[in-house]
């Protein structure tokens, strides 16, 4: 029987073993599957606590539903019945401004207006902010060629829509997603869609409106289906899917516990060799690290010196998260959207705030509220490096600021991932095609994770299932 070992138990190593299990099924095939996870739990930095009455989730507390993989997987995995929306009632978040959150402007999405009016009458921009918005609407598309299709999402928003709206939207809405510096964050690998507005129909905010009108077109229609909220959870919390995934698994193919030092590959055979933290030796006919890019890095060490080189030049983010349980009395605030984000220029700790217990039903008892703050990024490594005193006072006093939020938490818990998130620099996707071509070489091995071709729980997945399927293809032809 030919093996597969995965190196990695987060999402995405295990969307990997459960495709490599459906897949074989599929196929009629036997392939056995092994889960190397150096952690004592499966996961990775999805993990929900239940803490008297509350839902606390430790890392993302939902998924995108317009990527489809973690939508499709749930109803492979039979959690149709358990996937909740957001709470219709309070969709929408706001912008710190002084001591002040303020309603983004309906229609508002990432970097541009959807509509007029909404952005008209926000006092997020100043007047002269919004005259250089509207300038986009006569401003020439910029000339492109010979490659250089690429451009930092700072030079993007400066060029089309001015400084103010960079700073005072772009960055924190792009921050909360990212935890990224956008001087170096690379559009095209995370926001291909507005370079090509640009390119279609020259100003970004004429490509919104048309979208907009033709959205609204097909939705009058009554021809767009059901639809799902834009954010999706599980009733019981995101390591429901987690949980879902390893109850999938066949008996002893997941291994907690169990640190992989280093592996090593037969030129001829191409199978490989894998030896533990514990100096257990095993063999492979086929891997997939599904690590982060410098852990990935460090176990190739023995194997190519320039697919390492590769995965090393990838940078991370670190961030810590804050879950905050709070009495309804305490809070003036009237928590009537999903959360809140921080502009880096406002000099606070706290980088974006979500009202969990608002934006998800089930997360905190009868007048009670829970709140999420997230600290540290690529613009604040500092504030990531206090210890979790330091950060509770700091968050508290945000949100005192904000929220009005005086009276003492019932409790608090902090949860820290190091060199978590990975960041899209200018040229990542000339990297990620060095690295995919090296991999290639290989061709027994396979990478996957949030390094390459994005980092939400369903690029994970679709990055799990995809390096699955290369892997199964692989070794049946052999």
């Amino acid at each position: 029987m030919k093996r597969i070992v995965i190196i990695g138990g987060g999402i995405s190593g295990l969307a990997a073993a459960h495709r490599i299990v459906e897949t074989c099924a599929d196929e009629h095939s036997s392939i056995e599957v092994l889960v190397l996870e150096a952690g004592n739990c499966a996961g990775g930095v999805i993990r929900t606590n239940m803490r008297d009455g509350f839902l606390l989730e430790a890392g993302p507390d939902a998924f995108i539903s317009e990527k489809p993989e973690a939508l499709a997987l749930a109803h492979r995995l039979g959690l149709e019945d358990h996937l909740i929306e957001t709470n219709s009632e309070y969709r929408r978040s706001f912008v710190a401004r002084g001591n002040r959150l303020l309603p983004v402007p309906e229609g508002f999405q990432l970097l541009a207006p959807s509509r007029f009016l909404p952005f008209l009458t926000s006092p997020i921009f100043s007047w002269l902010g919004k005259a250089r918005i509207a300038l986009d609407l006569i401003l020439p598309r910029r000339a492109r060629g010979n490659g250089d299709d690429d451009e930092s999402l700072a030079s993007f928003v400066r060029r089309r829509l001015g400084h103010e709206a960079l700073e005072r939207m772009a960055q924190p809405m792009v921050g909360g997603i990212y935890t990224a510096d956008p001087e170096l964050l690379s559009l095209r690998s995370t926001m291909p869609r507005f370079l090509e507005m640009e390119r279609k129909h020259r100003s970004v905010l004429r490509a919104m409106w048309h979208t907009r009108r033709n959205q609204t077109k097909v939705e009058a229609s009554g021809t767009s289906g059901a639809r799902y909220s834009l954010f999706l959870s599980l009733d019981a919390g995101m390591q429901t899917l987690v949980d879902s995934l390893v109850a999938r698994l066949p008996d002893a193919s997941l291994r907690l516990k169990t640190r992989v030092d280093e592996l090593g590959i037969d030129s001829q055979t191409k199978r490989w060799t894998i030896r533990t933290s514990s100096n257990e030796l095993m063999e492979a006919d086929a891997v997939c690290i599904a690590l982060p890019a410098y852990a990935a890095a460090e176990l190739l060490r023995n194997v190519d010196a320039k697919l390492v080189d590769e995965l090393n030049s990838i940078p991370y983010a670190s961030t810590a998260t804050v879950n905050l349980a709070y009495r309804r009395e305490d809070i003036p605030h009237a928590l009537d959207g999903f959360g809140f984000v921080v502009p880096f220029v406002e000099g606070r700790s706290t980088l974006a705030c979500s009202f969990s217990s608002v934006k998800f039903s089930g997360r905190a008892p009868e007048g009670f509220v829970l709140l999420r703050a997230f600290v540290g990024g690529a613009l604040q490594p500092e504030k990531f490096e206090l210890d979790d005193e330091s950060i509770i006072s700091a968050v508290r006093r945000d949100l005192f600021d904000l929220l009005g939020a005086d009276g003492a938490p019932m409790f608090t818990a902090v949860e820290k991932w190091p060199r978590s998130m990975a960041q899209y620099h200018l040229g990542h996707r000339e990297k990620v095609d060095r690295i995919k071509a090296r991999v290639k070489a290989l061709q027994t091995l396979q990478l996957a994770g949030n390094a390459f071709d994005g980092a939400g729980i369903p690029d994970c997945i679709r990055s799990g299932e995809a390096a699955a399927e290369e892997l199964v293809a692989g070794l049946l032809t052999l």
